[in-house]
């Protein structure tokens, strides 16, 4: 897929589903080029986002220990590439890829297969039938365990009936990697998820501790989990993302994502003294002012400028996960560490 290929009038009719919802059972897929389309562009920026999730595992230093990957409601594909390219195909013995749309079951399966020529790559059973060892056997049991569990950009669009049954996949997972919009609403569905599931998973990030979420303290109503990921720096030099960003409304400059990555065979975490900004730092001309989580909670806090010249710098300018160790007096920042990779 070229920019000269791109089918424009399919782009415009995804853009306006995608906001008006698709209805129960309804795909957004009608032809291969629309998800062909829908991958370099729309996929792209979700591509961006699981980047940005990528390297804050490795900065944690987690990766999967399961060498089976079901990426369900694949769409065209792009999460589970992004997350195999990232740990290594050489890790992974098989992809498995389920979607309500054989449309886009059949074009993520052929853009793995491309991606990746050595690795076993196949279209899951029903989900709730689906073994690694044993695909599309009649004698696949329910109960049977998955490994690497991949959803990506889901949650909205989640009947009542497929969220039992996503409920039920990640009761067998080993490992869950889950990214959603950035928004106020999902962030906090995804939050509360996360808290059904601390107790039978170590959480392995974006939180730097295993205790309830600070979100749902009843002074945080109006505070969510998320995070910016970086788009590329070239694309703003691109005249046809540039046209893009025009043409589908987006900030090609803003890329708000929520993620949790909860692992069921890593030990618990150990206490740390780590901190994860939410958002993004605000920067004043005198100091700046961040939305703080640790295992005390979320609190507001403020570097001044002078404490730390470095670090109020490093803060504006950095793209990589907002994960610190600091050294604080009160609510004020005074000195702080990046989590080293």
């Amino acid at each position: 897929m070229t920019w000269s290929e791109l089918d424009w009038p399919a782009l415009d009719r995804l853009r306006a589903g995608f906001l008006a919802g698709p209805s129960a059972g309804a795909s957004y897929w009608q032809t291969h080029a629309d998800l062909a389309s829908y991958d370099f562009t729309y996929g792209a920026r979700i591509g961006w986002k699981w980047d940005a999730v990528l390297a804050e595992l490795r900065l944690r230093h987690w990766r999967p220990a399961a060498r089976t990957v079901l990426d369900w409601g694949c769409g065209s594909g792009v999460a589970s590439r992004r997350v195999i390219a990232s740990f290594g195909p050489e890790n992974f013995d098989a992809l498995y890829l389920w979607d309500h749309s054989p449309l886009a079951v059949d074009f993520a399966t052929t853009a793995a297969r491309a991606q990746f020529p050595s690795l076993h790559v196949a279209t899951a059973a029903l989900s709730l039938n689906f073994q690694p060892s044993t695909l599309n056997s009649d004698s696949a049991s329910d109960s049977a365990p998955i490994g690497l569990l991949v959803v990506s950009h889901v949650l909205n669009e989640l009947t009542p009936a497929a969220r039992a049954e996503l409920d039920a996949l990640i009761a067998r997972a080993e490992s869950v990697l889950w990214v959603e919009p950035g928004t106020h609403v999902v962030s906090r569905q995804l939050g509360a998820i996360r808290e059904t599931l601390r107790t039978q998973f170590s959480i392995i990030a974006p939180c730097t501790h295993a205790l309830a979420c600070g979100v749902f303290a009843p002074e945080h109503a109006r505070d969510w989990c998320h995070f910016f990921a970086p788009p590329p720096s070239e694309i703003f030099a691109t005249p046809d993302w540039v046209k893009f960003g025009q043409r589908a409304g987006i900030d090609l400059r803003s890329l708000p994502y929520a993620f949790f990555a909860l692992d069921r065979t890593a030990p618990p975490a150990p206490a740390t003294d780590l901190s994860r900004i939410i958002g993004r730092p605000e920067h004043f001309k005198p100091y700046a002012r961040f939305l703080n989580c640790d295992a005390t909670g979320l609190v507001e806090l403020e570097l001044l400028k002078r404490a730390d010249p470095a670090l109020y710098k490093q803060l504006d300018r950095t793209k990589a996960p907002l994960v610190y160790r600091w050294r604080r007096d009160g609510d004020k920042v005074i000195g702080g560490e990046p989590l080293a990779p």
